[in-house]
């Protein structure tokens, strides 16, 4: 038993120290370039259209070869602030590799195919690309 208590004493102090000491960890997106698509529908309560355009929108982002990583969002519920812009009805986060992969991905097919498919449905859409400056 007095082994048991000192094994569990000595897993607690180790846990415990993990705790108190501070680590400085960067996460990053995949990718060293971002490219941020926001979407207003024309009838964003029509859910005959909102479903022909997140199927198109999901044929097109799985499709592609020069996508990293992707995330499709509708705005998030976190209250009104003067900062946020909850305005759009759809948003698509996309990262790559370098530009280079952007500039190729614009020229896809299927990208093309997706403008065609579902730029009838939107009002607006607002693009903002960055890249990455964390090394």
């Amino acid at each position: 038993m007095k082994k048991i208590i000192i094994l569990f004493s000595l897993i607690l102090i180790t846990s415990c120290k993990g705790v108190t000491e501070k680590k400085s960890v960067t996460i990053t997106a995949q990718g060293n370039f971002a490219h941020t698509v926001y979407f207003w529908l024309n009838n964003p309560d029509n859910m005959v259209e909102r479903d022909a355009f997140e199927e198109s929108l999901r044929n097109f982002i799985f499709s592609s070869l020069y996508i990293d990583s992707r995330h499709i969002g509708v705005p998030a519920a976190t209250g009104q602030r003067e900062v946020v812009d909850d305005s759009y009805t759809y948003s698509l986060l996309l990262t790559f590799k370098d530009k280079v992969a952007q500039d190729k991905y614009q020229d896809e097919d299927v990208h093309k195919q997706f403008i065609e498919e579902s730029s009838h449905l939107w009002s607006k859409v607002v693009v903002y690309d960055s890249e990455n400056i964390l090394e």
